[in-house]
């Protein structure tokens, strides 16, 4: 079962609400519990945000890679390689941080 805090939007995962949310200090009796069809989204939601997280943490090693090869200067072919590589791994992480705002609006994260 899954419970969503009324004040806050903690979920919290277990048979029932915790006496208080961890994260505002709301009594159990602002706790809702959630619909198994909402359960499912927020246990679908939490997957493709982790998978969001783990890529953006892929192309923060990407970016430090690519300013290496700049900085390394070897000829213009690698530099350009690079160059596309930094630009198109910064447009990705903003393109995840934005994905993961909708998920938060649409009340997709769990």
């Amino acid at each position: 079962m899954k419970w969503r805090c009324g004040v806050c939007g903690y979920i919290h995962d277990g048979p029932e609400a915790p006496n208080v949310c961890p994260k505002c200090g709301a009594p159990k009796e602002k706790f809702e519990k959630l619909a198994e069809e909402q359960a499912n989204l927020v246990d679908r939601s939490r997957l493709s945000n982790d998978l969001h997280m783990q890529l953006s943490a892929l192309l923060d090693k990407a970016l430090e890679i690519a300013e290496k090869g700049i900085q390394d200067n070897l000829d213009p072919a690698c530099v350009k390689i690079f160059t596309r590589t930094k630009e198109c791994a910064t447009q990705l992480k903003q393109s995840i941080k934005a994905e993961i705002v909708t998920h938060i609006s649409k009340g997709k994260w769990g």
